[in-house]
C-alpha cells in the first residue's frame, strides 16, 4: 500500500510514496533527509522549515522502524547520525578482516560502516539478515 505525502524542498513541491523510500537519516539538530528513488536526489526537512512533511515522515518511520512485518528496518548509529534503512533494498555488503560489515543506501551511494564496538545491536541485526535471506556468513 503506498503511503503518499507532499513536502516542500528548495523551492519545489514532491508528492512523494514514502513506501519506495529505502532509507531515512536523522541528524541531531532535527533533520530528516531521504532520497527520491531513481534519482539519488536527497530531500532534507525540518521542522521549521515543512512541520507538517516533517512529521508525517517521523511518523512514517517510527512506523516501519518499530512495527515491521519482515524485520527488514533496523536503525544504525553511523557519524553521529541516526539511518533507519529497509535490508531488503541493499545488493551488497561487504566484510572486512578487521570485523567490519559495510553497505551503500540505494539512491544515494553513501557507505554505512559499522563495527561490533560502535552498533553491537545492528551489527549482530545485520549478520542475522544476511545469514536468513542470502544463506552466506561472513564469520
Amino acid at each position: 500500500m503506498a503511503y503518499w505525502i507532499k513536502v516542500s524542498y528548495e523551492r519545489n513541491e514532491y508528492v512523494v510514496d514514502l513506501d519506495r523510500i529505502s532509507a531515512f537519516a536523522c541528524t541531531q539538530n532535527g533533520k530528516v533527509t531521504f532520497w527520491l528513488p531513481d534519482s539519488a536526489i536527497p530531500i532534507i526537512i525540518n521542522r521549521q522549515s515543512n512541520a507538517d512533511g516533517y512529521q508525517q515522515v517521523m511518523d512514517y518511520v517510527q512506523q516501519v522502524s518499530f512495527h515491521s512485518i519482515a524485520a527488514s528496518w533496523i536503525k544504525v548509529i553511523y557519524e553521529r547520525n541516526e539511518y533507519v534503512v529497509d535490508l531488503n533494498r541493499i545488493s551488497s555488503f561487504s566484510y572486512s578482516q578487521s570485523g567490519r560489515i559495510t553497505f551503500w543506501l540505494p539512491n544515494c551511494a553513501i557507505p554505512i560502516i559499522i563495527n561490533k564496538q560502535s552498533d553491537p545491536d545492528s551489527y549482530e541485526k545485520i549478520l542475522d539478515y544476511i545469514k536468513r535471506k542470502t544463506g552466506h556468513a561472513f564469520l
